[in-house]
């Protein structure tokens, strides 16, 4: 018989890209007595990974819980970028309704409208917390009816149309149900969730049913699955089997041998779970995102929707030029193999492919930044590679024509510099759909424009919009080939032979174009020290020093004044190189090169293309 458990509520948290979610889960921490009174505890403290808290992004969803009125709140802080969409979908099987965060300041935004459709269309109530209310520009009024514009645009039913709206300051640990409330604390959002959201509901006398969401990875216990007990409950100890929806050949038989709840930050040991409870499991090394954890007597599989297909792929090679070995701890294909698999573990969204070299693996992914987080992480790991440009995943229609991945970008940027942003899209095959005025002088111009036209455009956007400008995409469909893209309009400036780059070798370079290396850096044949200021590549020897004779000029003594080298992110690395090139990723240096570096075979190779 079907039950509600009244002592539970879960919830995740979803929003765009730096409406604070994690910031209001901390407060929802803090404020339940999770941490003593004296416990030092640093700002989003749910962003665990070094590059999360450097970045200011959320990768991986985050389980906690809180405890409130006797009743236990599950509550899931969720990724706010489109890369990282693969994540937001999987989470919300796992809950029974959702928090959607709003900034007072920019209103609904492109991820809004992505993570507010997935949960729609699952059913889940909506609370809108509209947070921020204490910013500069904020204008609450006005986004309460961008949300329920959202909310009709994406055919919303009456019950969902009736969310319940709070105003909140994650920042500043408040809360309101009304605008002209007193602000105090974040009762009023306790209070909102546990009578907007339902009890999770379930049969406690059915077969064991628990559906696996997300997946953990810890080198001491392996996999961890972590789902919601839909039906039965689960014990320590208990044999179980494994199905899948999408597999129906897959039936493993396996025991429970550790379960555990959340507790605040911490997985709490437990010997049993019913009806509701969102619980970890690990001990069984083959389980997977999807998979549903059944009784014996009727194994039946919950049904889960597909991850979402990844829209761009790279290369991942063994690293070969004359540094190679110098720097990493892992270098070999044995090493890289094992490393991208092992991704696999966690990343749902990744695929990774062997190819018919050896040393190479095609790695697929979400967007650019899904691929250059996995890269990031790698080479903090001691690893050492080279990635080639990213390139788009076409498609086939049943004519056998070709499609490609059309994203909807939403640009905010100043008046004066929509020109120019209009200006470059429209180059890369950018449609413009909207374009209209918003608070601050900005504007919001909507374009729908291929993937592949995006690739290599961020660092052109921030200096046409002097750092100003906002760009956000979300995966819209697969349209026909839009036709050719020209990327890049200079060429590279190539290092002519392996040695230590000099200032006399440098200064003479520099009239060239932009320099990326400074003197005193090792340098080899075939490696890319700038960016020329012509469309044509040109070798350079940078280790040349001047002959020394013994006539003394009147300009000797004076020094060389070089510019500053410009030195390049591992994101703009990966958006200046172009087909011809690889970026080697070593723990130390980020070093772009040819893929051919001997300068003749380059050039026969060129000849023939």
């Amino acid at each position: 018989m079907i039950q509600s458990r009244e002592d539970i509520r879960n919830v995740a948290i979803i929003a765009h890209v730096d409406h604070g979610k994690t910031t209001l889960v901390d407060e929802l921490l803090k404020q339940s007595g999770v941490f003593r009174e004296n416990q030092d505890v640093q700002e989003r403290v749910m962003d665990s990974g070094d590059i999360e808290r450097e970045r200011g992004i959320t990768i991986l969803s985050k389980n906690t819980a809180v405890k409130y009125k006797d009743t236990k709140i599950n509550i899931v802080d969720t990724p706010g970028h489109a890369d990282f969409g693969g994540e937001v979908e999987r989470i919300l099987k796992m809950v029974d309704g959702v928090v959607l965060l709003v900034d007072a300041f920019e209103g609904a935004m492109p991820q809004t409208k992505f993570v507010l459709m997935k949960a729609l269309d699952l059913d889940l109530p909506v609370i809108v917390c509209i947070n921020k209310i204490d910013r500069d520009g904020a204008r609450p009024e006005e986004v309460i009816d961008e949300v329920l514009e959202l909310f009709m645009d994406l055919d919303a039913s009456d019950e969902q149309l009736d969310a319940p709206f709070v105003f909140a300051s994650a920042k500043n640990g408040y809360a309101m149900k009304n605008l002209d409330d007193e602000p105090k604390d974040m009762k009023p959002l306790f209070d909102t969730i546990l009578d907007y959201i339902p009890a999770p509901k379930g049969d406690p006398d059915a077969d064991t049913q628990v559906l696996i969401s997300t997946i953990d990875y810890n080198e001491f216990v392996g996999r961890i699955g972590i789902g919601k007990v839909t039906n039965g409950s689960i014990k320590l100890n208990q044999e179980a089997v494994v199905v899948n929806h999408h597999d129906p050949d897959k039936r493993e038989r396996v025991r429970i041998s550790k379960l555990y709840e959340f507790e605040g930050l911490a997985k709490a040991d437990v010997n049993e779970a019913k009806i509701g409870s969102i619980v970890a499991i690990s001990g069984i090394s083959d389980l997977h995102i999807g998979d549903t954890i059944c009784g014996l007597e009727n194994p039946q599989a919950i049904p889960f929707q597909k991850i979402t297909e990844p829209t761009i792929s790279m290369n991942f090679i063994v690293n070969d030029s004359p540094f190679a070995g110098q720097e990493g701890k892992f270098v070999t294909s044995r090493h890289l193999r094992d490393r991208l698999y092992k991704e696999l573990n966690t990343d749902v969204s990744l695929r990774v492919e062997d190819t018919e070299s050896p040393d190479s693996f095609k790695v697929s992914g979400r967007g650019e930044l899904h691929l250059s987080v996995l890269i990031e992480n790698m080479r903090r790991e001691g690893y050492e590679f080279a990635v080639s440009k990213a390139e788009v995943l076409y498609h086939e229609d049943e004519n056998g024509k070709r499609l490609e991945p059309i994203e909807r970008a939403y640009v905010d940027v100043p008046d004066e510099f929509s020109g120019a942003v209009i200006s470059k899209l429209s180059e890369r095959k950018g449609e413009l759909q909207g374009m209209n005025p918003i608070a601050g002088g900005y504007t919001r111009l909507e374009f729908l424009i291929p993937a592949r036209g995006l690739i290599g455009y961020r660092g052109d956007f921030m200096t046409d919009t002097k750092g100003n400008g906002i760009l956000n995409t979300v995966f819209d469909s697969y349209q026909p080939y839009k036709g050719d893209i020209a990327y890049r309009k200079q060429g590279s400036l190539i290092a002519f032979e392996t040695g230590e780059s000099v200032t006399y070798g440098l200064f003479s370079a520099q009239d060239r174009g932009t320099l990326f290396i400074g003197p005193g850096e090792q340098v080899y044949s075939g490696m890319i020290i700038g960016s020329c200021s012509r469309s044509e590549d040109i070798e350079l020897n940078v280790c040349k020093k001047k002959h020394l004779t013994n006539t003394r000029t009147s300009s000797a003594d004076e020094a060389l004044t070089l510019v500053p080298p410009k030195i390049l992110s591992l994101e703009q690395a990966l958006d200046f190189i172009e087909t011809d090139e690889l970026l080697e990723v070593t723990p130390e240096n980020l070093r772009i090169r040819k893929r051919i570096l001997d300068p003749l075979k380059r050039k026969r190779a060129g000849m023939r293309k």
